[in-house]
């Protein structure tokens, strides 16, 4: 039976020694969140963050857009934030609506103040191996698997995603470590070669938002599983791996909820430290 790594527990280790780092500072962190429109997985995310800030000695400033607010206009406010030499971090609560290239929107964030470690300058860095200010969620990732004591050398890690926050940087920090890493997508599996990468994997971290897409019988015996997902079945939460037989499989393995999620907001909190740093 695999043991469980319960990112709130970690997380609240990382946030003491935060918290003592932010005491230590000249001045108050001010990290300033976007949120475009209402989302339920955002709602739950920006509270997260604001009760973290309050733990912390942060002022967390919050400015809200309507769902249909233009490219320009929020465009317009991050070179105000930018400008705004009180304000440390910025950071945009994603998903934004159809209608704004997130993309577009990220590279208008000064990188000295990304506090999510997704404009292109900070990625680039995380490629070279000299990144400070990293991605939240695959930091929290590479925290999960610190806490299991693994040598990455040479292990065989399976990452099932390949999104621009979470997959393809997570992806550099693994190779950072000299995993032998394989990413696997929409592509993977429609050539049918997803199963065969995943029975392999000594690490298997899934971040595609589908429902129990990896079947825990396809889990290596005493792999190490980290499943990023967080999707709503008939009022349950659940993630990406089939739990319970999973479980019975790996060796360490994280939960939905409480494993992956309450670790990303402590990253977002280092970041911000770095930020101030700047």
């Amino acid at each position: 039976m695999a043991k469980l790594l319960e990112g709130k527990i970690i997380a609240e280790r990382i946030k003491e020694e935060l918290k003592k780092s932010i005491q230590s500072l000249e001045i108050k962190p001010v990290l300033a969140s976007i949120q475009v429109g209402t989302n339920a997985g955002t709602n739950s995310y920006v509270l997260s963050q604001q009760k973290t800030a309050q733990m912390l000695g942060v002022d967390y400033r919050l400015k809200e857009f309507a769902g249909d607010v233009s490219e320009a206009e929020l465009i317009d406010f991050i070179h105000k934030l930018n400008s705004d030499k009180t304000v440390n971090g910025i950071i945009v609560q994603m998903p934004l609506p159809e209608h704004i290239d997130c993309r577009k929107i990220i590279q208008f964030i000064k990188p000295q103040k990304d506090a999510e470690g997704v404009h292109p300058e900070n990625i680039g860095k995380v490629l070279y191996g000299q990144g400070k200010i990293l991605p939240c969620t695959p930091a929290a990732v590479m925290e999960l698997l610190n806490e299991t004591g693994i040598d990455l050398y040479g292990k065989e890690v399976v990452v099932v995603g390949h999104s621009d926050i979470v997959g393809r940087p997570l992806s550099l920090l693994l190779l950072n470590r000299f995993s032998t890493v394989t990413v696997c997508h929409i592509a993977t599996s429609k050539a049918g070669k997803l199963e065969e990468h995943v029975k392999r994997a000594d690490v298997l971290i899934v971040a595609v938002g589908k429902a129990e897409l990896i079947k825990g019988e396809l889990v290596k015996e005493k792999a190490i599983v980290i499943d990023v997902g967080i999707n709503r079945v008939g009022g349950k939460i659940v993630g990406d791996v089939e739990f319970e037989q999973a479980q019975k499989r790996a060796s360490f393995i994280t939960p939905v909820p409480g494993g992956v999620g309450p670790l990303t907001v402590a990253m977002l909190m280092r970041n911000l430290i770095e930020t101030t740093k700047v």
